[in-house]
């Protein structure tokens, strides 16, 4: 009997859409469709519908760390993307992870606002995320707003 290989692992460190349109949800929906094992780090969590946001929750920054150390304690991903990550408490938490240690490659997806012009990052994180996230990356992916 043959044994398969085990698949890539991939991280979303990303807020929680209880919608599923977007959000770590998606990422992991998308890592599903193309074979890969994905795991998560949640940030945020929102009650929103396909429409609007009603509300957001952040997570603390000391357990989006815990969550980061169980994902790398376990099955390493081969990469790792960020979603929403909402407020500079968390950026910082999450740039000081990802320079501390050689770590995987890192894809920003510098989330902003949603399509339904809610704000998902707080005032003042903008900065740290230029100055401490962005420079870790290795692919930046925003849209055409967030890119301006």
């Amino acid at each position: 009997m043959s044994r398969d290989k085990p698949k890539p692992v991939a991280l979303t460190i990303a807020g929680s859409d209880s919608s599923c349109g977007a959000g770590l949800q998606a990422d992991l929906s998308t890592f599903a469709t193309l074979g890969v094992h994905g795991v998560s780090v949640v940030t945020a969590i929102t009650a929103q519908t396909p429409k609007k946001i009603l509300g957001i929750e952040p997570v603390k920054s000391a357990i989006v760390l815990k969550q980061l150390e169980a994902v790398f304690a376990g099955r390493k991903p081969s990469a790792s993307k960020t979603g929403m990550l909402l407020n500079a408490g968390v950026i910082e938490c999450v740039a000081k992870f990802f320079s501390e240690k050689k770590r995987p490659p890192l894809i920003v997806d510098p989330v902003m606002v949603s399509s339904s012009g809610a704000e998902l990052l707080r005032p003042g994180a903008i900065r740290v995320l230029r100055k401490r996230l962005l420079p870790l990356a290795t692919v930046v992916t925003p849209n055409a707003p967030e890119a301006e």
